[in-house]
């Protein structure tokens, strides 16, 4: 990569190499090789996806389908450098202190960045205490190490960019980063990181399910490729991004990035409209027995559950808008509905206890504020309640995974007398509406109305 501005990038999963690396290699294919990726990972989980990558000299399929069904397929090219993974991140920390690297890019759950229900770091996190003793368990503790080496090695200025859910991300990733900081005493590198760095808000959205087998058959199938490190994802791909970079940026313009001052309206929609709402249908799925979103979007009472949630609650709470929220919802369902991707409940359904206050709990909130009683809203923490009581009983088909569950403390909570009284109080979830008597009684017969409805799911609304 010599001669080549770097985007080094923090986690090399799916999403990743369907999004991030798809627009640098549109931007390669008009001529423009000026930027390539190094890609690495912090934990050992990707090791043998990142030797895949290194025998295939980071390339790989990208399969998107459309909800017609048209299937498409492009070796994408972007991924210039592989970097290998040890215990000590030795190679990303070569590359994120080489100058050259001018943007450090990662991929983190909403769970990953140890934020308390006040958005501040949580330092009695296990991992995060690690970090502070030197470990690399954590986005801010392999940072701190990079970046300590870049300023050993001139401290050229860089860019820190999230690229996932997280509201308000660059804000949110920097407070904490820097609260990591001040924790460790490290007020060298703080000073630095506030001077030399920039964290953009981004948004970021396309619809990207774990590889299964038949991806990599049905690459073969189309291009006479064997490539086990193949990824699949939806046709429709947008990329938002406050233009804040510190030292420079590809064009990411020329290639359907929409650079802009303020990502809020974007992130808001995008955050309570498809991510809540896909988590939504995935418990609601999950709970009469289907395995995949789409066929749970397509079932008549969880579509309508969907509908009214967006239509009744968001819609008013993001008003106005730049965006037209109606249209955008419709196509959200229509996304979610396509019969090709065959995104899992189980994946999409995962980290709710992240995902409730992040991705519900404001629009609780503002719904309350303006007067009005959110009673479409309510069925999503009912049904994530019902969810995690099956999952309390292991009455789920699948693991549940959640980086922030506690588990024997919320199986406890579940072997109460009132567990679902007890599961409302947590203000973690629900922050002051865990003491208002009138949004338990609004979730308490939503959840009644849903044990009801999973009597005959098929023959009735919710």
């Amino acid at each position: 990569m010599t001669n080549q501005s770097v985007w080094m990038h923090i986690g090399a999963g799916s999403f990743h190499r369907a999004h991030q690396a798809w627009y640098l290699h549109k931007l390669r294919e008009q001529g423009d090789e000026s930027w390539g990726i190094a890609l690495g990972n912090i934990r050992n989980d990707a090791v043998p996806l990142l030797n895949q990558l290194a025998a295939q000299n980071g390339e790989y399929v990208l399969e998107t389908v459309t909800p017609e069904g048209e299937r498409d397929y492009e070796t994408i090219t972007s991924v210039r450098k592989i970097l290998p993974w040890d215990s000590e991140i030795s190679a990303l920390v070569e590359q994120g202190a080489n100058p050259q690297t001018r943007v450090i890019g990662f991929t983190v759950t909403e769970a990953g960045y140890y934020l308390t229900p006040e958005f501040t770091l949580d330092l009695n996190q296990a991992d995060v205490k690690a970090d502070l003793g030197g470990d690399i368990r954590t986005i801010y503790g392999a940072l701190s190490r990079i970046l300590t080496q870049r300023v050993a090695h001139g401290g050229a200025p860089v860019t820190l960019l999230n690229c996932d859910n997280l509201r308000h991300n660059g804000e949110r990733f920097r407070e904490g980063f820097l609260a990591f900081l001040a924790a460790k005493g490290d007020t060298a590198l703080a000073h630095w990181v506030r001077t030399q760095t920039t964290s953009p808000n981004t948004m970021v959205d396309r619809i990207t399910p774990r590889p299964t087998p038949d991806v990599a058959e049905r690459v073969q199938a189309a291009t006479g490729k064997q490539d086990s490190a193949a990824v699949m994802a939806e046709s429709f791909i947008q990329w938002v991004i406050e233009d804040d970079f510190i030292a420079g940026r590809p064009a990411l313009e020329k290639v359907g990035v929409e650079l802009v001052e303020s990502v809020l309206p974007w992130e808001e929609a995008k955050i309570r409209i498809l991510n809540a709402t896909h988590a939504a249908i995935a418990w609601a799925g999950t709970l009469i027995g289907l395995n995949y979103i789409d066929d749970s979007t397509r079932h008549p009472a969880i579509y309508q559950l969907a509908h009214d949630y967006v239509t009744q609650d968001v819609i008013p709470s993001l008003s106005p808008s730049p965006l037209d929220l109606a249209e955008y919802r419709d196509v959200v369902l229509a996304r979610f509905s396509n019969p090709y991707i065959k995104d899992t409940n189980q994946r999409v359904g995962a980290d709710g206890l992240s995902k409730i206050p992040g991705m519900v709990t404001p629009t609780l909130q503002e719904c309350y504020q303006r007067g009005a009683q959110p009673t479409a809203t309510a069925m999503i923490p009912a049904l994530f309640f019902l969810f995690m009581q099956r999952w309390a009983n292991d009455d789920l088909p699948y693991a549940y995974q959640d980086g922030a569950l506690q588990a024997d403390a919320l199986r406890k909570q579940f072997a109460s007398a009132d567990p679902l009284k007890s599961f409302l109080s947590d203000s973690a979830l629900f922050a002051e509406l865990a003491n208002d008597k009138a949004f338990h009684a609004l979730v308490t017969r939503r959840v009644e109305s849903l044990q009801q409805w999973l009597k005959q799911p098929e023959l009735a609304a919710v």
